[in-house]
């Protein structure tokens, strides 16, 4: 969906009935209308087929499956690296973590704490770390992936506001990753803890993770956690680890010393699953 008319839209309806009629109709099997939808989607966006498990937009029974799709084999060779791209996207803003403080854009940051739902314990490995945040666009391939080997260690579904997520509204919403619906994803690594944040936006439908399935719905209106035993979720780098209905941002963090990103790694640059992001240590 264009971003004028997904802003236009949030005008004319409410944001939670919005995202409902979108889900639903996202998940339903609607035969040729939702054929007709992926036929003029693929070129109005320039989402290229030719990567996907299944290229036949014929044979995908819902719009949601056409988003969710799979790559073919080989696609997205993994780059030999301590930390790899989890994701198709655009990089939002990336770098050092300021105390707990994480630039969002010009005149606008947030917390750690704010970003994972209040917990200030769970926040303070990140104080003075790395975060980097990439933004996934209409087109992009939306199932996300892991940057390095990690053990799930907590999962919580946070809820908010469903702001659109686009460069344009990350420039205007102060704290906009902290106040959408989210899902914080925290794992162990060799080199410590570190968070992944699946940020929900209008028109998601829900996100998804690969142990847990949908995530949201539902929406309670309140923090949900779940807890992992060491070695009940391991996954590997590169393995997939989660999915956007309908996409959004991913938002990670790093404990200091840090990460020391690739000198390519900049703000609004096309990123790819699977390349170089950097390595851990001081930068």
């Amino acid at each position: 969906m264009s971003d004028r008319l997904t802003v236009a839209l949030q005008y004319l309806l409410p944001k939670r009935l919005l995202t409902v009629l979108a889900g639903r109709f996202a998940s339903a099997s609607l035969g040729g209308l939702t054929t007709a939808v992926i036929r003029w989607f693929v070129p109005r966006y320039g989402v290229n087929m030719a990567e996907a498990a299944e290229p036949d937009i014929g044979r995908y029974p819902t719009f949601n499956a056409f988003f969710t799709r799979a790559l073919r084999p080989g696609a997205r060779p993994l780059a030999t690296a301590d930390l790899v791209c989890p994701v198709d996207g655009a990089i939002s803003q990336l770098g050092p973590i300021d105390g707990e403080r994480i630039f969002q854009a010009k005149g606008h940051d947030y917390t750690a704490t704010a970003l994972v739902g209040g917990d200030a314990t769970l926040a303070a490995p990140f104080v003075n770390g790395s975060f980097a945040t990439i933004y996934l666009s209409p087109r992009d391939y939306h199932r996300i992936h892991m940057p390095c080997d990690g053990e799930l260690r907590r999962m919580i579904h946070v809820p908010g506001d469903l702001f659109s997520v686009n460069p344009a509204t990350a420039r205007g919403v102060p704290g906009l990753f902290a106040r959408n619906e989210r899902v914080v994803c925290v794992f162990e690594g060799a080199r410590g803890p570190f968070v992944m944040v699946l940020v929900g936006a209008t028109i998601v439908g829900s996100m998804a993770t690969s142990w847990h399935g949908v995530v949201n719905p539902p929406r309670p209106g309140t923090v949900r956690s779940w807890d992992y035993a060491p070695g009940a979720v391991r996954l590997a780098q590169g393995e997939e680890m989660g999915q956007f209905l309908l996409g959004s941002t991913v938002v990670m963090l790093w404990p200091a010393p840090g990460v020391r990103f690739g000198a390519e790694w900049r703000d609004g640059r096309p990123v790819r699953l699977g390349e170089a992001m950097g390595r851990f240590g001081a930068g």
